[in-house]
């Protein structure tokens, strides 16, 4: 199905959703959730309002409804969890129960701590290790997003009894591609793809065959190195060992997919200071509490270009079309400096730069700026000149706009540069940065050279 048409569907079951729970047909509700995935429950519940939220979640069976909570993003999960317990505990120690346990891993910590452990006490001793295995390793790395069904076979036997384990097993882990080979020490040493062991002599060893060239994923590995791996090797799913090259699992692309959202998410909403966990429907007073610390940065870094402004007042007084003019030189830096700053933040995210490439980039980008500027000075200043009559507005305007569209492109390269080097993200903290800059330095060189002219 075309993406277009799945949006529209997607806004066609929101709409309906919505009709049937004001008119209460529970039964229409019940055909339409049964003919969706857990994940487009999911994004059809954080569609809702909490308490719309609760009643399609009660609808589901346990073992969708523990499905739809892992597909959650963090903060809609915490806010159904909380609600569902008061009402609802049972139910909610069935879905989690329903789950497999590398699933369980990832809505574990969010489970009340009664809850979780019923939870954990109702797991098999086997499972309960495959849990506790993906909670040792820290969020956000390679091992708490690996599987751990994995399937492993030794060098020594032949694709003959493979194939019967496999036969005898009866099933294979979603996304199975490969076999893992292993020592009898749990080290990997090589893989068996499953097409392999499906169109070979079953007389033959797996040692004959297995591939040795594995690129194993360390378990402590970021998650969006994972990304890039998967990326630039076209995997399906990839070995996740630990620091003694042991096997302790496995990822799948659709694990990474997950990944490469999640990065989409926070890029775009880091930019308005936002988390990409957040819920848009949370309570006003939580909601409110969050964005007052960004606007509060930003209420400063106004007041910062206010002060500059301020300190040119008697420039003002004498020209007031310098008050008209002056936005437009702070906004066209602001914008230039935005354009190659979301560049860098990109080539940061897929570690395209680094000292090898950033004086290239600087110089090439510095160009940019002055061919973009002497352009625009052009333009605005002649539109100045004429809309007020005097040719030294003109040319004040086009010199400030030069000098500025030069400052962002350099403020653009290095702010990026700089926090990451200090460990802050520039999604998040690189805007208000670069729009401080553009703003004070727009400011600056346009009243700044207006005072030059006119005193």
């Amino acid at each position: 199905m075309p993406i277009s048409a799945e949006r529209e569907d997607t806004e066609q079951y929101l709409k309906t959703l919505t009709t049937d729970l004001e008119t209460g047909k529970l039964t229409e509700i019940q055909q339409l959730l049964q003919a969706l995935t857990p994940a487009e429950i999911a994004d059809l519940i954080e569609a809702l309002k909490p308490k719309d939220r609760l009643v399609i979640w009660r609808m589901l069976p346990a073992d969708i409804a523990g499905e739809v909570l892992v597909e959650l993003h963090e903060e809609v999960r915490a806010g159904l969890i909380q609600a569902i317990e008061k009402t609802d505990a049972e139910n909610l120690v069935e879905a989690a129960e329903a789950l497999d346990p590398d699933d369980l891993a990832d809505i574990v910590e969010d489970l009340p701590e009664t809850i979780r452990d019923r939870v954990v006490q109702a797991l098999s001793r086997h499972d309960r290790s495959r849990l506790e295995r993906v909670l040792t390793y820290p969020e956000d790395t390679a091992g708490s997003l690996m599987r751990t069904d994995t399937i492993t076979v030794r060098p020594d036997v032949t694709l003959d009894v493979v194939l019967r384990y496999l036969r005898q097993r009866g099933e294979l882990p979603d996304l199975t591609d490969a076999l893992y080979v292993v020592d009898k020490d749990d080290k990997l040493i090589g893989i068996l793809p499953i097409s392999l062991l499906l169109t070979s002599d079953p007389g033959k060893t797996v040692r004959e065959l297995m591939l040795t060239d594995v690129e194993a994923i360390p378990a402590d590995l970021p998650a969006s190195d994972v990304a890039m791996l998967f990326e630039h090797h076209d995997w399906v799913s990839a070995p996740v060992v630990d620091a003694e090259g042991r096997l302790v699992g496995r990822i799948t692309v659709d694990d990474v997919v997950d990944v490469i959202r999640d990065e989409a998410e926070h890029t775009i909403m880091s930019s308005a200071g936002l988390s990409e966990e957040t819920d848009m429907f949370a309570p006003v007073k939580e909601s409110a509490k969050k964005r007052a610390v960004w606007l509060g940065v930003n209420l400063v870094t106004a007041f910062l270009a206010a002060w500059v402004i301020g300190l040119f007042e008697d420039t003002i007084q004498k020209e007031v079309a310098l008050a008209v003019l002056m936005p437009i030189v702070a906004s066209m830096g602001g914008i230039a400096g935005t354009q190659t700053q979301t560049l860098v933040i990109r080539a940061l995210a897929l570690k395209q730069i680094g000292m090898a490439n950033v004086w290239t980039l600087l110089t090439k980008e510095i160009a940019i700026g002055l061919v973009n500027g002497a352009i625009w000075a052009v333009v605005v200043g002649i539109i100045a000149a004429i809309w007020f009559q005097a040719v030294h507005i003109g040319l004040l305007i086009a010199a400030a706009m030069v000098i500025n569209l030069l400052c962002a492109a350099f403020a653009g390269v290095t702010i990026p540069l700089l926090l990451h080097k200090l460990g802050i993200d520039p999604a998040l903290a690189g805007g208000v940065v670069l729009t401080t800059v553009t703003d004070v330095v727009g400011f600056m060189a346009f009243l700044g050279l207006a005072t030059w002219w006119l005193f």
